[in-house]
């Protein structure tokens, strides 16, 4: 029997229509709806394709966005400073940085002068904080997302064993900390775990597994505990195909549940996003 497959695009259209009634209501009490902004160094249109699925779900969910394009040209202090005046501009409920950044740019040094009220990534050391003392509005949306897809499988996580290979401040760790929130015993591998000959004894006795490295089926299929959640969050393009970092075809006949790349995690990401943007509009209007 093979693994019932998570479907991310179907849940993404779920919580859509949950957001769009919010906002509806929203509207209706407030008179105005929440409104992100998106600062990107146009660089040749390279992020366009994640710009335009934020505009799409935006517009879907009838919530106000711009997208800002900064000339290739723009200098840390005045793309620092653009920021800080969209923290001081009430009309806008969020603000996202489209990243990675050129050479040059000093990301964690930038994105620390986004508002942790505007913050709609989870990213500013405010948001990370809250995370560590669960205390959070807003999470990273792929962590979110992931977290989501572990939800629809139902199972009670206090004591299972959950392997997270990748450290990343966007997935990996906070993915760690709403894992232990549910009280699952939580390993994170990372480039070390692999060359200390170890990372195939931590996936082997993983009841859940999220692999987010971005190499292409790094984590083989035999490899995987029958019976485990097996959440794959890679996205690499292998002969014109878009796969991701578990070899699925094998991992699918072994696991319980098990994401497609694509169809996974990635549609339901930007929906994520999102969402914290609309609760970060109710934060500021004092709705709880």
């Amino acid at each position: 029997m093979g693994a019932i497959i998570l479907d991310g695009s179907k849940k993404a259209d779920e919580i859509k229509y949950e957001l769009s009634n919010r906002i509806e209501s929203l509207k209706s009490s407030t008179g105005s709806v929440p409104r992100l902004v998106a600062l990107q160094i146009d660089e040749g249109g390279a992020f366009s394709v994640y710009a335009n699925s934020q505009k799409k779900i935006a517009d879907a969910i009838n919530m106000d966005y711009e997208l800002v394009k900064l000339a290739a040209s723009v200098s840390e202090e005045d793309l620092i400073e653009k920021i800080i005046q969209l923290n001081k501009d009430e009309n806008v409920t969020g603000v996202i940085l489209q990243s990675p950044l050129s050479d040059g740019f000093d990301i964690i040094k930038i994105t620390s002068f986004i508002s942790s009220d505007k913050d709609v990534e989870g990213i500013s050391p405010e948001n990370k904080g809250k995370l560590l003392l669960n205390a959070y509005k807003v999470v990273p949306p792929t962590a979110s997302a992931a977290m989501e897809l572990i939800n629809l499988c139902g199972i009670d996580l206090y004591g299972k064993e959950a392997v997270i290979i990748g450290h990343s401040s966007i997935v990996g760790k906070p993915l760690a900390m709403l894992l232990l929130d549910k009280l699952a015993t939580v390993t994170v591998c990372h480039i070390a775990t692999n060359d200390s000959g170890n990372l195939i004894e931590h996936i082997s006795r993983a009841e859940v597994l999220i692999v987010a490295v971005g190499k292409a089926r790094i984590v083989k299929g035999d490899w995987i505990k029958e019976g485990a959640i097996v959440i794959d969050i890679g996205i690499n393009r292998v002969d014109g195909k878009i796969v991701g970092d578990v070899d699925f075809d094998k991992a699918s006949k072994k696991a319980s549940y098990i994401t497609p790349v694509p169809g996974g995690v990635g549609p339901l990401t930007t929906t994520m996003l999102m969402r914290n943007c609309v609760e970060l509009f109710q934060k500021q209007k004092g709705i709880r």
